[in-house]
């Protein structure tokens, strides 16, 4: 697993090779006049643990960079979700950070001060290539700090193919109907809604993949959100998504364990179709496929639904990113590492370790043909413009305590206007330490 954001809509890039710079590299150790044998310089790369899939897709673009540049490429993994977070955050402060990092892009980004510790790529050639939509998620004053790591991702319901089949279930289009379809599957004796709480983020899926049915009713959230003038817990269309959450605890449509079951055992039990529908972002197709490749194209995909069957549409994440450490010693090396990242030639040997788990954030890039059945579910959405950003690439509010709160609400343990409350509390900490402006 994670900046006022825009629109939406996976890892390829310019060709723009590197004319000139091996001999122009300031780093000392890289060249030399004299041609010495100088002993070869090693990029660390810090990633969180939750992909698989991605790690064989840095291993084999670091494989083929370390060909071409000699430069080696060591990788370094960290826990996902607020964990994963608050040691990003140690890192950096005590000066302890890699060369390069993996890491969200949106809100969780500017909790980090990248102007104090990322390196600006606005002015790199490639960026030309870059979608604005996904440059907008990692650009704080003006400046842009990180290159796309894969592609756009999608927030909704994975669900089993023949479980619907067999059950003779349609993809809902309305929350009501998907209320409906977990009934039917719960009087099958199958579990309707996969919870996953050990791993508290995936508690979040629910109210998060929600954006896109508020901003239907209500346009303007994310931006009276921000300025303080608007709260989760007095906004209707925002409170319905914590109603959501708390509505599938209440009905009983959850695994009985979900407090102890982690996402890597909720994979399985959607694969298996012991479990029917786990709300969650499309990245996840990526670790399906790497553990169950057999079965990843059984596996659909639909929104999370609204209340109106006509205003259909996608949550989608823009991509996580790629950082340069400021403090790193390699500096020099580390931009050419990036800029290999994002050329066709790397683009198409990351995708051959972790396909595309939604539409590029490269222009003019084409989607593979043997893409997963779930993201061609989901490309009508995007082809339609019939998405939304989630909350966080619209508003830089992204309060610390969401997993810990959602799991509340989705566990019955607070309310849904207790959590909606106690999110509005965790977010007024966060303006007021990010100084905007009306808190």
């Amino acid at each position: 697993m994670l900046t006022t954001r825009n629109k939406v809509l996976s890892v390829v890039c310019s060709a723009a090779l590197f004319t000139g710079i091996l001999a122009g590299c300031s780093s000392s150790k890289e060249s030399s006049s004299s041609g010495s044998d100088s002993k070869e310089t090693t990029l660390t790369l810090l990633m969180d643990n939750q992909s698989p899939a991605a790690m064989e897709g840095y291993k084999a673009v670091s494989a083929e960079f370390e060909k071409k540049y000699h430069i080696k490429t060591e990788i370094e993994t960290r826990p996902g979700g607020s964990e994963g977070d608050n040691l990003v955050k140690t890192r950096l402060a005590t000066g302890d950070m890699t060369d390069l990092m993996a890491y969200n892009s949106g809100s969780l980004l500017q909790a980090l001060n990248p102007e104090k510790n990322f390196v600006d790529l606005t002015n790199e050639s490639y960026m030309d290539n870059i979608l604005d939509t996904f440059k907008t998620a990692v650009t704080v004053n003006k400046k842009v700090y990180g290159i796309p790591v894969g592609g756009f991702n999608a927030g909704g319901w994975l669900y089993n193919k023949k479980v619907y089949q067999e059950l003779g279930l349609s993809v809902p289009k309305t929350w009501d109907e998907l209320m409906a379809n977990n009934e039917k599957i719960k009087a099958a004796g199958k579990t309707a809604v996969i919870g996953t709480y050990k791993d508290t983020w995936t508690s979040q899926v629910i109210m998060l993949a929600d954006n896109y049915n508020v901003l239907a009713k209500d346009p303007t959230f994310p931006d009276d959100f921000t300025a303080n003038k608007a709260k989760m817990a007095t906004t209707p269309a925002a409170l319905r998504s914590f109603e959501k959450l708390a509505e599938v605890y209440k009905k009983g449509y959850m695994n009985k364990d979900f407090n102890s079951t982690g996402y890597d055992a909720g994979l399985k039990m959607l694969v298996d179709g012991t479990g029917v529908q786990y709300p969650m972002i499309s990245f996840a197709l990526a670790n399906i496929a790497t553990l169950y490749p057999d079965q990843i194209n059984n596996i659909g995909f639909f929104p999370q639904p609204g209340d109106s069957a006509d205003k259909n549409g996608v949550t989608a994440w823009a991509p996580g990113a790629i950082y340069i450490n400021k403090a790193s010693k390699h500096v020099s090396e580390a931009k050419k590492w990036a800029e290999f990242f994002v050329t066709p030639e790397a683009v198409k040997l990351f995708l051959t370790k972790s396909a595309p788990t939604g539409p590029s954030a490269i222009k003019n890039a084409q989607l593979p043909d043997n893409v997963y059945t779930a993201v061609k579910d989901m490309l009508p959405y995007f082809n339609e413009g019939k998405t939304a950003p989630a909350l966080e690439f619209l508003s830089p509010l992204k309060g610390p305590n969401l997993p810990q709160i959602t799991s509340q609400v989705g566990g019955g343990m607070v309310s849904a206007k207790e959590g909606a409350k106690s999110y509005d509390q965790d977010v007024e900490k966060q303006a007021k330490q990010l100084g905007l402006k009306g808190w």
